[in-house]
């Protein structure tokens, strides 16, 4: 499995046509994931979809591709992490970060862009311990929050 350690991704900037192309393949999956991630967590930890509390779930993922604003890219052994953070239009100040999954449907390196399969892998949820040990939980990031590695 790669790890932040083994995969130098890019600087984060705009999407360009492979990373649009990549988002548009995933973007049911990644709208039905979101609906689901979010029912789950508030079944147990509801502050992690706090910001978006008021919102259906079809204003949720009234996101497009159009909404990709930034993206970084890295490449394994295993093929192309592309991470994206993606606007919610519906809130003034809220997008989720999402991680994709390029490799070769063949298993084999240098598969040509046809040949790559696209899986979305996970869309990020955080959990930070402050100092007084107390958890902040949280799905729904900022403009500000930089866009970099994570694993869920």
């Amino acid at each position: 499995m790669a790890t932040a350690e083994m995969v130098n991704l890019t600087e984060a900037h705009a999407p360009k046509e492979t990373s649009i192309h990549a988002f548009e393949s995933i973007l049911p999956s990644l709208k039905h994931e979101l609906t689901k991630l979010r029912r789950d967590h508030d079944k147990h930890e509801p502050e992690y979809f706090r910001a978006v509390k008021d919102l259906s779930d079809h204003e949720l993922t009234s996101f497009s591709v159009s909404n990709v604003e930034l993206v970084r890219a890295g490449e394994s052994a295993y093929g192309l992490h592309l991470f994206g953070k993606v606007k919610i239009p519906a809130l003034e100040n809220g997008y989720i970060h999402v991680r994709l999954f390029i490799g070769a449907k063949d298993g084999t390196e240098g598969s040509s862009e046809e040949e790559r399969e696209t899986k979305l892998h996970s869309i990020h949820t955080e959990e930070v311990v402050k100092e007084d040990g107390d958890r902040v939980y949280r799905a729904i990031f900022g403009k500000d929050d930089a866009l970099e590695w994570f694993e869920t």
